[in-house]
């Protein structure tokens, strides 16, 4: 049985994760980029910065959870 691979492999030295690793990790991670771009444009985060700090804590967790 071979290891699984993993989207996001864990750094070798520090804390986190590494670049992706496979096209499923990529995907993932251009998700969040679009979506933090998005929320830049519908949060504006000059007129509605609670609202845009939320948005930015929220999608950051889901991607930390996808990584772990």
């Amino acid at each position: 049985m071979s290891a699984p691979k993993y989207w996001f492999p864990a750094k070798r030295y520090g804390w986190g994760w590494g670049l992706p690793s496979t096209w499923q990790g990529w995907l993932v991670l251009g998700v969040y980029l679009v979506a933090l771009i998005v929320g830049c444009l519908i949060f504006r985060p000059a007129q509605h910065p609670t609202g845009f700090i939320v948005f930015v804590v929220a999608i950051s967790f889901l991607l930390g959870v996808v990584c772990y």
